[in-house]
């Protein structure tokens, strides 16, 4: 799915590097001479660090630490950077650093020295050494979204499409339209204020394409990074990026405007467009953590990953798991930290032989995205579901048929792809994150899939259907309003707690209640279904929290028609 569009249940106290056995299994031991390449080094520790937990303002931006307060997530050792003194021992070793990555603790990096991979092998920080091979490029854009198409458009075809709402939108309008975004805009709510980090394969045309004249001088692209190439230009190589920003960040108005596009962008590229390795996966996490650390709210990854040039690395379903791919592991950990991750669920709907979404979307906590045409109508291309678990994929879906997106330097026209309906419903998410700053992901999750055409009986095809963004905001209200006057389906006590857990139900009558508990990175690890009444309100939840490590879950009492989300914290 490559641009565009592809950990285990105690996430809360398993690192990465508990997943040593699925790198192996993608990679080679190194035991003695090898050929020049790429390689991930992993380290043992992070011990005797520079860092604190104590001082998190030293590698986190102070957005990302407001987040985390917001949120009640913990900042902990793997928050810390890589020991810059292991980054210095493989330096010295004479690899070349590439990409470090704090939540799995190693980093990648490149030699043309069969003999330097033995000395970096034989620190003793220094736990694996995994390679991950380069095929030479070929100059041809091998991407996971390089089947996607653009059709330009003309300028009367687009002035002309039919808007609704305060703003004339252009050729946006329908793809805005279709999931009721003029409501959000109409409020006010265009993204202000809110960080969207988008990561992609290249944003050629950025610079020059008027859709974002409004984006330049208002200095709302806060920065770039490069993965690929560290200390690259991003605006090189891909216009792919281009047209994915578009759709969440253009402003013209009669010509296009997009679905965020008063919010601020970070443009990270950790995609290779003339080559599908690997070591992709890997810069996506590490620029997942570069989201994090500068604050980014949302991420929207139109990229993907199943196959590799390298067959040796190809993804199966069985790893469509959320527990296993590089990538998904990175996404889920940036939803931990309170993100909200949306991600192109791919476009291998019309293969015969793996119609199945990719890798990142894959995970618990990712928001997948599936396409349909303007009339909402699937795309025959939008890959499919379940995952290999069993789960819904794709989580809901917008236009990714005929989207309306900006081309080269200053065109236009229809794009088909994921890549594309996937920021649809990035930019407008954060606008909703706009409305209710204060909701965690799951909230946000629910109340987007509650609110879709499908809700009362998702599949695997487009999940929970195309959202409504205007039920979706009515739900955040209701949920807001009661949390305010005090007003709740449910109450835990105490909270925090040990080993005894109480919920009381506010029911006015006999009602079959179904009670789910959730860990951080979405994974369910409880449901029970109850009847209780007005004068039995109370679950006793002891003997299912003893059976919970310590951390932060979260509670979903469901009752017809309703749906509410609390957080507990099992100390």
């Amino acid at each position: 799915m490559k641009k565009f569009v592809n950990m285990t249940n105690n996430y809360s106290n398993m690192k990465f590097i508990s997943t040593l056995a699925v790198l192996l299994a993608l990679g080679t031991m190194l035991t003695g001479q090898v050929a020049p390449d790429k390689y991930y080094i992993q380290f043992t520790d992070k011990n005797n660090s520079p860092y604190s937990i104590n001082q998190p303002e030293e590698f986190l931006s102070q957005r990302a630490i407001d987040r985390r307060e917001k949120y009640g997530i913990v900042i902990t050792e793997e928050d810390l950077p890589v020991n810059p003194a292991y980054l210095q021992g493989v330096s010295a070793a004479g690899a070349q650093l590439l990409n470090p990555t704090k939540w799995m603790n190693g980093v990648t990096v490149f030699t043309e020295d069969t003999t330097v991979i033995e000395l970096i092998g034989a620190l003793p920080y220094v736990q694996n050494v995994v390679k991950l091979p380069q095929p030479i490029p070929t100059g041809i854009d091998k991407a996971y979204f390089a089947n996607e198409t653009i059709a330009l458009a003309e300028k009367l075809e687009y002035n002309n499409l039919k808007n609704t709402g305060t703003y004339n939108y252009g050729g946006a309008g329908p793809q805005i339209n279709q999931i009721n975004g003029t409501v959000l805009h109409d409020m006010g709510y265009q993204g202000q204020g809110v960080v969207i980090a988008v990561l992609d394969g290249g944003f050629s045309g950025t610079e020059q394409h008027p859709f974002f004249d409004s984006l330049w001088m208002n200095n709302r692209v806060l920065g770039t990074k490069d993965f690929v190439h560290p200390g690259g230009n991003v605006f090189t190589e891909s216009g792919h990026g281009n047209s994915v920003l578009s759709t969440m960040a253009a402003y013209s108005p009669g010509q296009m405007i997009g679905t965020a596009p008063q919010a601020g962008y970070w443009l990270l590229r950790p995609e290779d467009v003339q080559s599908e390795n690997v070591i992709e996966e890997y810069n996506w996490v590490s620029a997942a953590e570069f989201a994090d650390s500068v604050g980014a709210d949302i991420i929207n990854s139109s990229l993907g990953y199943i196959d590799f040039d390298n067959p040796q690395f190809n993804h199966t379903y069985q790893d469509m798991n959320g527990a296993t791919n590089v990538s998904t592991r990175g996404a889920d950990r940036a939803a931990e930290k309170g993100i909200v991750v949306v991600n192109s669920a791919g476009n291998s709907g019309n293969d015969p032989d793996f119609p199945y979404i990719g890798a990142p979307a894959d995970g618990f906590n990712v928001l997948s995205i599936g396409a349909v045409d303007p009339d909402g109508v699937r795309a025959s291309f939008s890959s499919i579901g379940p995952t290999y678990d069993g789960r819904h994929k794709p989580t809901i879906a917008a236009t990714g048929q005929n989207t309306f997106v900006a081309y080269g330097m200053s065109d236009a026209g229809f794009g088909n792809g994921t890549s594309f309906s996937s920021p649809v419903i990035a930019g407008m998410t954060a606008c909703l994150v706009q409305a209710y700053p204060e909701m965690p992901v799951i909230e946000v999750h629910n109340a987007l899939k509650q609110s879709g055409s499908q809700a009362l009986n998702p599949d695997d095809i487009l999940g929970w259907g195309i959202p409504d963004y205007g039920v979706a905001y009515g739900l955040l209200l209701e949920i807001a309003g009661n949390q305010a006057n005090g007003k709740t389906l449910v109450e835990a006590f105490p909270n925090p707690f040990r080993y005894e857990l109480d919920l009381k139900l506010n029911l006015d009558s006999i009602e079959l209640v179904v009670v789910e508990l959730i860990s951080t990175s979405g994974k369910l690890v409880y449901s029970g279904k109850y009847t209780r009444s007005r004068a039995d309100r109370i679950i006793n939840l002891d003997r299912v929290v003893n059976l919970l490590n310590s951390g932060v879950f979260y509670v979903r009492v469901v009752i017809p028609e309703k749906t509410e989300v609390i957080k507990i914290i099992k100390q």
